[in-house]
């Protein structure tokens, strides 16, 4: 096997959406950081079942902005 071309393999926090934390190991970072789940099992739809818009950086805002006229007239 060759010498010095694999990544660092380390242990690090993971946060979930509803704060509960749990230790890995990854490549993630430095030993001992900190990974943020934005979406993960517990806020997903395909696991809850539940569809929930996340609106991240103004997309889903632009977007309806974009394409307002599109829509349906009553």
């Amino acid at each position: 096997m060759k010498e010095k071309i694999h990544p660092d393999y380390h242990e690090i926090n993971v946060v979930m959406t509803d704060g509960t934390n749990f230790k890995t190991r990854s490549t993630y970072g430095k030993p001992g950081d900190t990974l943020r789940l934005d979406i993960d099992s517990k806020s997903h739809p395909a696991w809850t079942g539940v569809f929930r818009l996340n609106d991240s950086g103004g997309q889903l805002a632009k977007f309806n902005k974009r394409f307002k006229n599109l829509g349906i007239k009553s």
